[in-house]
């Protein structure tokens, strides 16, 4: 099994907040990814959890160009983890997070199941990584050509700031959708960027991007848009866990920074 962590964003809503409020100069300029959180960096905590993981085999990210030689510092303590770059170096000329995926699963040749995390994401400390594994391996979404992932019970007021998943009463999606007003859906499963992809799915990532081509990026950058994709066409099942940190802005980092709390090891 594989890793992929996505961070070839711009923090762009960090960085205005940081300027505008003159909090934490020095964290202007620093991926998300690579943001102090309880005394490392945020995608070391990932890093702790996926060693501790006999099943993960390799550990790849995507980096933009910005910020490539940032990673290269932090990736020199862990030389299992291989970067790709996807050329970059502006805000308006990202690939976006989908092709993002597709850009490492065609640089690696990745050929295996692909768990793929957000780079600005960490969960409550009840997250079991190797329970999730465990669950994928007993789905039938591992054998159809589908996904595991994840969700949290959210808020009528977060409805819109999230991607909901709609499921039947065997936990399998029905719907994705994409930051839906609270009155326009009784679901409230916020589904955050960890899926679990089968190796069967990852030939999907192209065939979704070439219909895509021609549409806005809007279409194409989220991630949770091949999501509402591939369960139209394969079965995509869930886990549920209790909550998670998305680091955002300045004022969800501080948060991250005060509560968060690393998940137990197996």
């Amino acid at each position: 099994m594989k890793v992929l962590i996505l961070a070839a964003g711009y923090g762009t809503r960090l960085t205005r907040d940081l300027e505008a409020s003159g909090q934490l100069p020095h964290l202007v300029g620093v991926p998300k990814p690579l943001l102090p959180v309880a005394g490392k960096p945020l995608i070391s905590h990932w890093m702790d959890i996926l060693q501790s993981c006999a099943e993960i085999q390799d550990v790849y990210a995507v980096v933009n160009a910005l910020n490539q030689n940032q990673f290269q510092t932090w990736g020199s303590a862990y030389p299992q983890v291989q970067l790709v770059c996807d050329g970059s170096t502006r805000n308006e000329d990202r690939l976006g997070a989908v092709a993002c995926i597709e850009l490492a699963v065609r640089h690696f040749n990745v050929q295996d199941d692909l768990i793929v995390i957000g780079g600005d994401t960490l969960f409550y400390e009840d997250f079991n990584l190797v329970e999730f594994i465990e669950v994928f391996h007993q789905s039938p979404c591992k054998d159809s050509g589908g996904a595991l992932v994840t969700f949290y019970r959210c808020k009528d007021s977060e409805t819109s700031k999230c991607g909901i998943l709609e499921v039947d009463d065997s936990g399998k999606v029905t719907s994705f959708l994409e930051k839906p007003a609270a009155d326009a859906t009784q679901s409230r499963r916020a589904c955050p960027c960890f899926y679990l992809f089968s190796k069967g799915a990852l030939p999907l990532l192209s065939q979704f991007l070439e219909q895509k081509k021609d549409a806005p990026l809007a279409q194409k950058d989220a991630p949770g848009n091949f999501i509402k994709y591939l369960c139209s066409l394969r079965a995509v099942y869930t886990r549920e866990f209790s909550g998670r940190f998305d680091v955002g802005g300045l004022q969800t980092y501080l948060e991250c920074c005060k509560q968060y709390k690393p998940p137990k090891m197996n």
